[in-house]
């Protein structure tokens, strides 16, 4: 979604866009299609290689495969950027590349492996973001870290212009765990919505299309009331806007929550996750109830009841998380990132 968010920016200024991968859905294939955007398929099979990288596995292959395969797909045309977003690609794959291609901007959020690349964007907020990258990426190597530079899809900045004043009082709650929420947290935050008994408080659960326990949660939902069933929406920034309370995972979302200023009650599901729920929780931004598997619907039932006991509590977390993105004048996202691609671009 991140790099929908960049492609989108970067078509409205004519730029030609071509997405590369080996592993994705049919439903984010055919997102892609609907939008406009040419899809190249890497044919090379998963082989089983690993490699020295944590997430080598995610690669299923080894990055010297892979670099010849994306090369192919990418002659014989030229082409003035490569935007590289992948946990098992480093230095060895994006020097390989770099006769193929103008320049390289990397994504990442884990500063975990070394980068050859003229462009850094790590939007995410942890302890000490600033220098995180420090010996990772060439000395000349531009990086745009923090949430300032979060790549969200166009409609949050549309909805930003017409923010509203959050009061404390929640009418509203808006649920979402990710597009396939392995662990079933869903299910949990649901339970403790039950446990709540607040009639009074409209629902609004979001799934995605890869979520395997959709019919669960759909006759879940169906049984309980005020209660709205969302399949892979379109509308996430609306449903965001309208809503006073999130409950879900601090995962890509959270900047989204922020730019809106919406509270947020998170869990932490995967381990590329628990720097920014902790720095944003130390932030007053949201509260952390921390790793998924120690967190019970019992837990979120009593987070529930705190945050229902004291509204100042969820103005204080909507004013923090806006003043996280820079106030809502504040320049942000893809534009900023685009300009600072056309200004090395032009200085090559």
């Amino acid at each position: 979604m991140r790099c929908l968010a960049l492609s989108y920016v970067l078509k409205q200024q004519g730029a030609e866009i071509r997405f590369i991968s080996r592993h994705i859905p049919v439903h984010l294939r055919d997102k892609l299609a609907s939008k406009g955007y040419e899809f190249a398929h890497i044919n090379c099979p998963s082989d089983g290689t690993t490699g020295k990288l944590a997430h080598s596995l995610w690669l299923g292959t080894s990055q010297v495969k892979d670099a010849a395969e994306t090369t192919r797909i990418l002659c014989p045309q030229s082409w003035d950027w490569l935007i590289v977003d992948h946990y098992a690609l480093d230095a060895e794959w994006e020097s390989t590349m770099r006769s193929d291609v103008g320049r390289i901007m990397v994504i990442d959020d884990l500063a975990d492996r070394f980068h050859d690349c003229d462009l850094l964007l790590d939007q995410n907020l942890c302890e000490g973001f600033e220098c995180r990258y420090d010996g990772l990426v060439p000395d000349d190597c531009v990086r745009l870290l923090g949430p300032r530079y979060a790549l969200l899809r166009p409609e949050f900045d549309e909805k930003r212009k017409t923010i509203r004043h959050r009061d404390g009082r929640v009418r509203r709650i808006l649920v979402f765990f990710g597009g396939s929420d392995l662990t079933n947290e869903t299910a949990k935050a649901l339970e403790a919505i039950r446990l709540l008994k607040r009639f009074d408080i409209t629902v609004d659960v979001v799934v995605g299309a890869s979520n395997l326990r959709e019919d669960l949660i759909r006759k879940i939902c169906h049984g309980m009331p005020n209660i709205n069933f969302h399949l892979q929406v379109e509308n996430m920034a609306e449903l965001m806007s309208v809503a006073d309370l999130f409950i879900g995972a601090s995962g890509a979302t959270t900047w989204e929550r922020c730019i809106l200023g919406l509270p947020s009650l998170v869990l932490v599901v995967a381990d590329n996750q628990r720097e920014v729920a902790e720095a944003m929780g130390a932030s007053g931004s949201l509260l952390n109830l921390g790793w998924h598997a120690n967190v019970t619907s019992g837990d979120i039932l009593e987070a529930l009841r705190m945050i229902l006991a004291y509204p100042n509590c969820l103005v204080y977390m909507s004013e923090r998380s806006l003043a996280i993105m820079g106030g809502p004048d504040a320049a942000l996202g893809a534009p900023c990132v685009t300009s600072m691609m056309a200004s090395l671009y032009a200085g090559s």
